[in-house]
C-alpha cells in the first residue's frame, strides 16, 4: 500500500478514472434487480443496487490498472469460481460433490457476472453455504447426545484443503463425526469430563450458528470480490467499508474511540484490555472483564442492547468522532447476570496504538575484551498517519520519525556502539516510509526501483540527504518480513551498509495502490488495493518470490515451505531490470568470520540448544497430517510430548541457574527467551569488536 509521485500517480489516477466510466454506464441501465436475484431463496442475503453498480467498476480497475493487464475471461472465471468456493469451505467440510456440480453452471460465467453487475449467483452459492453450515452444526450438536467410544483405533485427517469434495451427505456425516470426536477429545485431554465437554461444544457450535446468520451482504460481497482480486495476484484485495477503516487504523496506528480492546466471551462483548493513554484508561471507570450490555450515543441517546451482537458491530457503535460522548451500560467483572449494572459515560478521543509502534531496548554484551552497548529497535510495521499529515499536523506519527526519535534516545542514554533493527513479523506498509527509513542510514542515492505495467521504471531516491546513525548496523528478518521490510533490508545489503541476519524474507516484490471506490460518490463503497507495479533493488534484482537472502542464517519457527510468496496462489514471477547507478560502501566485514563467531557462541549457549530441540519437536508435529481419536493413545502421546518439553525447559534452566519446574503450567510467557534476538545482538557486538581489532592492526601514520 503506497503513495506515489509524478508519472506514477498520474498513471494510477488515469486507471482509477476508468472506473467512473463503468459506474456511469451501469447507472444508465435499469435499476431493477437482475433476474438471477429472484432465484435466491426467501430470506437469503441479496446484492444491493450499490454493489451491482460497484462490481463493474472493480472489474475495470482489475483489468486496466493491474500490473498483469489480464482480461476477465472464461479461463479466469473458472479460477475465480474455484477460489470463491475455497474461501467459503476451505476444509471441504460443508459442500458435497453434488453441491459443487449444481454450482458448475456458473463456472464460466463469473466474468460476465462482474462485468454486468449481476453478482446474484455468488450470493446464491453463499445461501447454499449458510444452509449447509446450519445442517452440519445442528448435526454436530446432535452427536453430543452420546459419548463416543474412546477405545476405537481411528484417525481424523484434519487438513482437507486438498481432499476431494465429499461424494454425499453420508460421507460428510462421517467427517463430522470424527471432527466432533476430535474436538471433544481435545477437551478431555484438557481435563474436562464428558458432560463438561458437551456443554462447552454445544455453546461453541451454537455460537458459530449464530454468527453465520449475522453475516451481512457487505461481507458476502467482499468475499466474492476478493475471489476475483486474488486470481490477479495474492496482494490485490477489495476492502468493505468497515475493513477500509480497519486498514486505515493499522496504517496510522490511531483512531477515534474510547481506547479499549474488546473480545467476545459467550454472548457478551467484554473489555480485554485498556489502552494506555486512551479515554477509558484515563477515566478509570472501566476495568478488564467488564461486559458491555448496551451502547447509547451522547448524553440522551437511546440505549441499544448489544448482547449477542457481533464484535465488529459493537465496535462501530462505540467508535465515533473525537470529542463526542458515548454511554455504555456495563455489567462489572465478576458480577452475575442480573446483578448491579452501571452506566459509564466517556468522551471519545484519539487513541494511539503504542503496542504496534516501534520500540527500543539496550543490551550491554561482552565481546572479546570489551563491553559493547547494542541498541535494539523493533519495527513492527511501516506506518504513517496520513490523515494527520494531510491536515498539516507537524507531529504526525510515522515509522521513520519514531525510529529517529528512538535512536536519539538511545544515544542520549549513553552512546551505543552498534544498532539492531528487528523487522521480524514486519509485513510492510507505506513505501515512502521504507525509503525514508533507509535514508536514516545512508547519505544519499537510489533506494528502490519500480516498474509499471507499461515497462516504465521510476527510481526512488533517499528523500533527505544526511545520516542519522552511521555506526555498525544489523538488520534481523524472518520469513514474515515482507514488502517495505524487504525494500529496506535489500537496500541496506546492496549498499553494504549493514548485515542482514535471520531467515529468507517473504518475497513480496509488488506495489499496491489504494483506490477509494467512493471518491466520486457520497456513499461509502470501501477500497481496492491493486498491484500496479513491481519493486526492484538498486542492483536490478526483484525481491518477488525470492525475497532477501540474509548474510548470516539463523533458525526460525516459521516453515519457509508453508509461508511466503512462493506458497501463495497466483504470484507474479521473478525477474530483473537494469541496475540503478549507486555507490556501495567499502566491504563492511567478512561475514564468514562473523558466522563462525555466531556458531561458536551458539554451541555453548543452552538457550540456543533449547531452541533447536524445540524446533525439531515442532517439525515432527508439523509432519502429522492426522490425529488419533483413541483417548489412551492421545493421552500417552500428550504425556510424552509434555515430558519432553519439560525436560528441555529444565535443562535450559539448570544451565541458567534457575530452579527446575515441576509442570508446564509453571512456565510463563515472559520466561521464554528470545534466542534469535540474543544471537543477533551477539553478532552486532562481534561486528564492533572485529572492526576495532582490524583498525588496531592497520599501520599508524
Amino acid at each position: 500500500m503506497v503513495n506515489l509521485a509524478g508519472n506514477w500517480r498520474r498513471f494510477c489516477n488515469a486507471m482509477a478514472v476508468a472506473g467512473v466510466c463503468v459506474l456511469l454506464l451501469a447507472a444508465t441501465g435499469s435499476s431493477d434487480a437482475p433476474a438471477a436475484t429472484s432465484a435466491l431463496p426467501e430470506g437469503a442475503l441479496r446484492p444491493t443496487i450499490r454493489q451491482r453498480l460497484l462490481a463493474p467498476r472493480i472489474a475495470t480497475l482489475l483489468e486496466q490498472a493491474h500490473f498483469s493487464r489480464k482480461r476477465m475471461d472464461d479461463a479466469l472465471s473458472a479460477q475465480v469460481f474455484d477460489r470463491y468456493l475455497d474461501s467459503l469451505d476451505p476444509q471441504r467440510s460443508y459442500f458435497t460433490a453434488a453441491d459443487i456440480a449444481s454450482f458448475a453452471r456458473w463456472r464460466n460465467s463469473f466474468d460476465d457476472m462482474i462485468h454486468s453487475g449481476d453478482v446474484a449467483p455468488g450470493f446464491q452459492i453463499f445461501a447454499s453455504f449458510q444452509q449447509r453450515n446450519r445442517q452440519r452444526l445442528e448435526y454436530a450438536v446432535s452427536l453430543l447426545a452420546r459419548e463416543p467410544d474412546w477405545t476405537l483405533k481411528e484417525e481424523f485427517r484434519f487438513d482437507r484443503s486438498k481432499a476431494p469434495w465429499a461424494k454425499d451427505s453420508a460421507e460428510l456425516d462421517e467427517i463430522w463425526r470424527q471432527r466432533v470426536k476430535g474436538d471433544a477429545l481435545s477437551l478431555r485431554l484438557a481435563g474436562k469430563t464428558w458432560p463438561e465437554a458437551v456443554d462447552t461444544l454445544t455453546k461453541r457450535y451454537e455460537r458459530v450458528l449464530t454468527r453465520i446468520d449475522q453475516i451481512k451482504a457487505d461481507e458476502v460481497f467482499e468475499a466474492l470480490m476478493n475471489a476475483y482480486a486474488v486470481v490477479y495476484d495474492p496482494h490485490t484485495n477489495y476492502f468493505s467499508p468497515v475493513n477500509t477503516e480497519e486498514n486505515r487504523i493499522q496504517m496510522s496506528l490511531s483512531y477515534d474511540g474510547i481506547g479499549a480492546s474488546l473480545q467476545l466471551v459467550d454472548d457478551y462483548v467484554t473489555i480485554s484490555n485498556l489502552i494506555a493513554g486512551g479515554p477509558a484508561a484515563a477515566a478509570g471507570t472501566l476495568q478488564t472483564n467488564d461486559r458491555i450490555l448496551a451502547v447509547g450515543q451522547g448524553r440522551s441517546g437511546a440505549m441499544t442492547e448489544v448482547i449477542g451482537w457481533r464484535l465488529e458491530d459493537v465496535v462501530q457503535l462505540i467508535r465515533g468522532r473525537n470529542g463526542t460522548l458515548v454511554r455504555l451500560q456495563i455489567l462489572p467483572a465478576g458480577v452475575a447476570p442480573g446483578g448491579n449494572e452501571k452506566i459509564v459515560e466517556l468522551a471519545r478521543g484519539k487513541v494511539t496504538l503504542e503496542s504496534q509502534a516501534a520500540k527500543k531496548q539496550l543490551k550491554v554484551l561482552r565481546s572479546g575484551d570489551r563491553d559493547v552497548r547494542v541498541g535494539i529497535i523493533t519495527v513492527p510495521g511501516f506506518y504513517q498517519d496520513l490523515a494527520a499529515r494531510n491536515a498539516g499536523d507537524e507531529n504526525y506519527r510515522s515509522t521513520t520519525r519514531d525510529v529517529r526519535r528512538l535512536i536519539a534516545e538511545l544515544q542520549a542514554e549513553g552512546a551505543i556502539d552498534s544498532l539492531v533493527l528487528d523487522l521480524r513479523g514486519d509485513g510492510g506498509g507505506f513505501l515512502p516510509e521504507a525509503t525514508a527509513l533507509t535514508g536514516l542510514f545512508i547519505d544519499r542515492g537510489p533506494i528502490v526501483q519500480i516498474k509499471d505495467t507499461m515497462g516504465n521504471v521510476e527510481v526512488l531516491d533517499d528523500p533527505q540527504p544526511g545520516v542519522v546513525y552511521g555506526g555498525p548496523l544489523t538488520v534481523l528478518v524472518d520469513r514474515t518480513s515482507a514488502s517495505a521490510s524487504e525494500i529496506f533490508a535489500g537496500a541496506i545489503q546492496d549498499y553494504r551498509r549493514g548485515l542482514i541476519v535471520g531467515q529468507t524474507t517473504f518475497g513480496k516484490g509488488t506495489v499496491q495502490n489504494q483506490i477509494k471506490l467512493d471518491r466520486w460518490a457520497s456513499s461509502t463503497d470501501g477500497q481496492i488495493n491493486v498491484t500496479i507495479g513491481k519493486f526492484y533493488r538498486v542492483t536490478g534484482e526483484s525481491t518477488q518470490l525470492r525475497g532477501v537472502e540474509p548474510d548470516i542464517q539463523l533458525p526460525s519457527a516459521v516453515d519457509i515451505t508453508d509461508v511466503g510468496e512462493s506458497a501463495l496462489d497466483h504470484p507474479l514471477p521473478w525477474d530483473r531490470i537494469q541496475p540503478a547507478r549507486f555507490t556501495p560502501l567499502p566491504m563492511l566485514m567478512q561475514t564468514g568470520d562473523l558466522a563462525r563467531d555466531q556458531i561458536s557462541r551458539a554451541s555453548n549457549d543452552a538457550d540456543y540448544t533449547w531452541l533447536l530441540d524445540s524446533l525439531k519437536a515442532l517439525g515432527a508435529t508439523r509432519e502429522d497430517k492426522a490425529l488419533s481419536l483413541n483417548l489412551k493413545d492421545r493421552q500417552q502421546q500428550r504425556t510424552e510430548q509434555d515430558r519432553a518439553r519439560l525436560d528441555r525447559e529444565n535443562t535450559r534452566r539448570k544451565v541458567a541457574g534457575l530452579p527446575a519446574l515441576k509442570s508446564l503450567e509453571e512456565i510463563k510467557p515472559d520466561d521464554q527467551p528470545d534466542v534469535i534476538l540474543a544471537q543477533t545482538a551477539g553478532i552486532a557486538a562481534d561486528l564492533v569488536a572485529r572492526q576495532a581489532a582490524r583498525m588496531a592492526l592497520q599501520p599508524q601514520r
